[in-house]
């Protein structure tokens, strides 16, 4: 399959799962007779979203389909999409970066920056490889020591006990957010070899992968606290943010601070 048709069949799955997770109760119309599969009907939604019934089934079924921006709005409206879904379903009809993956370069600028902050940070790309830090970073995730097809936080936080152990019972909850952040990322590359070859080591190295995966979530979140229980500093709390690192929308620089 082409990256756009990879693409088409991504938002079909969105659009699927966010209709399967309503209920008619929540959208103001009667239960009506028994459902044989859960949440609304096709139909529905076209008729919430103001749209032709073959219209929305041709986007479900991930054909070729450019809707308006208007259309766009409607149809989250009719989802009641967040924000971050919303944005998603942006991105998605609009058909995201056509361009094959390239691991992105950060500039010396952008380096020396980070290895100058006095707190743990470091540069990640759109496939959230590693690609800079400090030695505050590395003090807490040991990058150094980390092959290099191996520096990308999803596959530490998701494939290797270590890291699952230095998070602890909050690992769960940590991995599930990271997932659905990621997904917003993941669907404008879908069918992309670099992506593919990250999902297969995901899949295949956490067993809880394959459920978060199906699920569809979206996270826009870039902030918040995570604990950790390091073998040597023992248990931290941090606060973290990350921002765009340079002009190049790829990169970000994440900063962890005391909380």
């Amino acid at each position: 399959m082409s990256a756009g048709g990879a693409r088409q069949g991504e938002l079909g799955d969105f659009l699927r799962s966010r209709r399967e997770k309503l209920t008619p109760k929540a959208v103001g119309l009667p239960q009506g007779r028994r459902r044989r599969t859960p949440g609304l009907r096709r139909e529905e939604v076209a008729e919430l979203a103001g749209i032709g019934v073959d219209w929305y089934i041709r986007l479900e079924q991930g054909r070729t389909v450019s809707p308006s921006a208007t259309t766009v709005d409607a149809l989250a409206r009719a989802l009641r999409l967040g924000k971050a879904e919303h944005a998603h379903l942006r991105a998605l009809t609009e058909g995201g970066d056509r361009r094959p993956f390239v691991p992105e370069v950060v500039p010396d600028a952008v380096r020396r920056t980070v290895e100058a902050i006095n707190l743990p940070a470091y540069v990640t790309g759109r496939r959230w490889d590693v690609l800079a830090w400090n030695r505050a970073a590395d003090e807490l995730f040991a990058f150094s020591r980390v092959p290099e097809a191996d520096r990308n936080t999803l596959i530490a936080m998701l494939t290797k006990p270590a890291t699952r152990r230095l998070f602890g019972t909050g690992w769960a909850k940590e991995a599930k957010r990271m997932v659905a952040q990621f997904r917003a990322t993941h669907d404008l590359w879908a069918g992309d070899p670099a992506f593919r070859e990250l999902l297969t080591r995901l899949r295949t190295g956490c067993a809880e992968f394959e459920g978060w995966w199906d699920m569809h979530d979206i996270s826009g979140i870039v902030a918040g606290q995570k604990s950790i229980d390091h073998p040597k500093k023992g248990k931290l709390r941090f606060e973290y943010a990350s921002f765009q690192a340079t002009d190049e929308l790829g990169l970000k620089l994440v900063i962890y601070g005391p909380a």
